[in-house]
């Protein structure tokens, strides 16, 4: 299961830090000409802080157990990122958009089954 929980792991870091960099890094007008049509619901500042939230938690399912520094924070930061698809697929219901609900369903598996890793009886942290 190690192999699989490293690269479930890597797979979030990378899409939410790419997610999140677009997000801090591209004016609204950008994200939402690119498809991201959900953005135009939200002012500035709460998609810069989304984007932070990203690449905050896709960062941190990566290096704390990398690092050996503080690992308990692997499994914080896959809970943060569960929190964060459970509300971007309550937007996704408000606006009637199943693709984009079955793809927060899929990463929110992700990040569950990445903080079921590090926090189940079988990890070390435990």
């Amino acid at each position: 299961m190690g192999v699989w929980l490293s690269v479930v792991a890597v797979v979030l870091a990378v899409g939410f830090t790419a997610a999140g960099a677009m997000k801090v890094l591209q004016p609204k007008e950008k994200l939402v000409a690119s498809g991201m049509s959900w953005t135009d619901d939200f002012p500035t500042d709460t998609l810069k802080l989304v984007g932070a939230t990203e690449i905050l938690g896709g960062l941190g399912v990566i290096l704390p157990k990398a690092t050996g520094i503080a690992p308990v924070l692997a499994g914080a930061a896959a809970v943060g990122l569960s929190l964060v698809m459970l509300g971007a697929a309550a937007v996704h219901v408000r606006r009637r958009e199943p693709l984009m609900i079955l793809v927060n369903l899929i990463l929110l598996a992700m990040a569950i089954f990445v903080a079921w890793g590090q926090f189940g009886s079988h990890s070390r942290i435990a």
